[in-house]
Parts: structure tokens; C-alpha cells; sequence
């Protein structure tokens, strides 16, 4: 694997000459320094810094019948890594979509770029133009940040957003795993995992099973979230009423065993009696009895 790279490098040296990744078909020219070639598709290969994991089989089903009717509009970027081998730095998509159409050779724009820039181009190709979700997203400005040791602002200008959006995706990662899944699967919303994020991991995965099951909105999670948070109302404790305390101190004499009387702010509560043998509950049993009968 390439070796982290410093600030004193500079991403944007990495970047220059590399060209735009945005050429068509009717664009590429003699004039250029990268080289336009029909590659056969299996001399093509996923590229190593692709962030995502998934691609939406429907969609690139779509993307195979227009290649059928139109062909591939706009070449795939590659890098040789071999002989008849290239690596794709932007266009996978377009890769796949032209093997499901069962094109024999797809229009390759070939770029002589070291390592360095090939991950730098990769990464932010894929973050600007891909369709990612957030949690992909996520993670390939991760990568990106922590490849080059970038601060959140160089992040922000090399993809071209505004640094509180860098710093809101990158705390996505901070999610408990089965909610990055949800997230990752669409089950969740951006709003929702954002709001998620407040609660403490045990309480953010219950909290998440309750939205996705009850189908709840952006505004009802956070509703939820701060419900979460409210502490817990304390048991009530027994009472320390001077009266209380007399009348369980008197029962506790006449009955000749211990006394205990708890009462919530209501007025509602407990009497225990304690006794240590049935012997000692038969005589407690027959004074309640004598009680009983004075009234």
C-alpha cells in the first residue's frame, strides 16, 4: 500500500497535469497528453480507492440499455498497471453498465499518473460525481483526509463543499455499526443519524430500531432523541415524616418485631412487617387480633 502522504507534498501538485476527468468523446484530442484507446473490458479492473460498495443492480441495469442504444458517451479514465491490464480511476459504472450490454471494448482515456495521483483522482472524482450514500461518502472523504493528512477545510476546497458539511458526513462515522448499516442500506436518512448521533451507543441502536419501525420523520427522531435524554424520575423514597417515623416506631413496640413504612409525595406507600419465625408471626397475628378487638 502507498505510504501516508504529508502536507509537504501538497495535494494539489498530486493533481496537476493530471488533467480534468471530465472529457467526452468529441473533446479528446491529438493535443492532449493522455491517450484515448478502445480497451477490450476484461483488460479492465476495479479500482483500488473506489468508495463504493454497492452499486443499485436496477440502475446500472438502465445505464446497460442506453449503452446498448447510444455506446459509452463519455470514456472511462484508467492507468496502466501492467501489460493489457489497466486499473479505472473514474467509471466504473460505465464498466459494468458496457459488460451487461456485452460490449467488447469500451473508450478509455489512459492517464500516465504515479500512485499519488491516481488515489488523489480517484477519491475526489468519486465524491464530486458518484452517486454515493452518505455513509460511502463518508468514508472516502476519510480516506482522502487521511491519506493526504488534511485538515477539514483543504478537504472541503479539494471536493469543492463547505466545510461544515465535511465535518457533519465525517461524524457519521461515529455511529454504532448496526446503524451505519441502516444508514448505508437507506433504511435511515441523513437527518436521522445526525440526530442519532447525540444518544449514548446501547440507546442510539434502540432508538434507531424505533425509527426505522415506526417510520418516523427527521422531526419525530429528534423528538425521540431528546425524550431519550430527559433522566430518569427517581423512586420515591421513604418518608421521613416526623408522624410517619412515630407511628412506625409505636407499631414496632406494640407488635414487638421490626416496622417499616414507606410513602411516596401521594400519600401512597407500603407497610412491612418483618418476623423471623411462624412462632414470631402467630404472636405478631394474635396482637394485631387484641388491636383489632379494642376497636
Amino acid at each position: 500500500m502507498v505510504k501516508k502522504r504529508g502536507l509537504n507534498r501538497g495535494l494539489e501538485a498530486l493533481l496537476q497535469g493530471a488533467g480534468s476527468l471530465d472529457v467526452d468523446l468529441n473533446q479528446a484530442s491529438g493535443e492532449s497528453t493522455d491517450e484515448l484507446q478502445h480497451l477490450p473490458v476484461e483488460w479492465l479492473q476495479r479500482g483500488v480507492y473506489q468508495p463504493r460498495r454497492d452499486l443499485d443492480p436496477e440502475a446500472l441495469e438502465e445505464l446497460a440499455a442506453s449503452v446498448r442504444q447510444h455506446g459509452i458517451m463519455q470514456p472511462i479514465v484508467v492507468r496502466s498497471i501492467g501489460v493489457n491490464r489497466y486499473e479505472i480511476i473514474a467509471g466504473e459504472r460505465r464498466w459494468r453498465a458496457a459488460q451487461l450490454a456485452e460490449l467488447p471494448n469500451v473508450p478509455a482515456l489512459v492517464k500516465d499518473v504515479p500512485d499519488e495521483s491516481a488515489i488523489a483522482m480517484a477519491l475526489i472524482e468519486n465524491i464530486q460525481r458518484e452517486d454515493l450514500n452518505a455513509m460511502e461518502e463518508a468514508m472516502a472523504l476519510h480516506r482522502l483526509q487521511d491519506e493526504f493528512s488534511l485538515t477539514q477545510q483543504q478537504v472541503a476546497d479539494a471536493v469543492g463543499k463547505s466545510r461544515s458539511a465535511i465535518a457533519n458526513l465525517l461524524r457519521l462515522l461515529q455511529l454504532q455499526e448496526p446503524v451505519r448499516l441502516m444508514l448505508e442500506r437507506g433504511d435511515l436518512e441523513m437527518g436521522h443519524a445526525r440526530s442519532l448521533l447525540a444518544l449514548e451507543a446501547d440507546d442510539q441502536q434502540q432508538a434507531a430500531r424505533e425509527v426505522v419501525a415506526k417510520g418516523l420523520s427527521v422531526r419525530q427522531t429528534e423528538e425521540l432523541v431528546r425524550r431519550s435524554q430527559q433522566p430518569k424520575a427517581e423512586k420515591a423514597k421513604p418518608s421521613g415524616d416526623a408522624d410517619v417515623l412515630r407511628l412506625q416506631e409505636h407499631l414496632s413496640d406494640s407488635l414487638g418485631t421490626k416496622v417499616a413504612i414507606r410513602q411516596n409525595a401521594k400519600g401512597k406507600g407500603q407497610l412491612t412487617i418483618a418476623y423471623a419465625s411462624l412462632d414470631q408471626l402467630d404472636g405478631i397475628l394474635l396482637r394485631l387480633d387484641a388491636q383489632h378487638d379494642k376497636y
